[in-house]
């Protein structure tokens, strides 16, 4: 199985799309900083057909109630098209 990296990325989306690799690569960090800003907002990323992105605050609580850890976290859902594609392969 390959590592799907940035480099790897910007040069097969180039070669599928027939954009310059510079182009591609604005694209990227563009969608990057675009997601980062929903998500930090509190949004939610939907991909129809492929994947939901949300952030969510999850709490932690150690012995002690008053002790609560908050933190926020991003959680990831694969769609039902892309569960049953992945599991074609099996």
């Amino acid at each position: 199985a390959m590592s799907l990296n940035k480099k790897t990325m910007v040069r097969e989306i180039g070669r599928r799309t027939r954009l310059s690799n510079r182009d591609v690569e604005r694209v990227i960090e563009a969608l990057v900083e675009v997601w980062t800003e929903e998500l930090v907002s509190g949004g939610r990323i939907e991909i129809e057909h492929f994947m939901v992105l949300e952030m969510q605050i999850v709490e932690r609580y150690r012995n002690n109630p008053f002790l609560r850890t908050r933190f926020r976290q991003v959680k990831l859902r694969a769609s039902k098209a892309l569960r049953e594609k992945l599991n074609e392969q099996t």
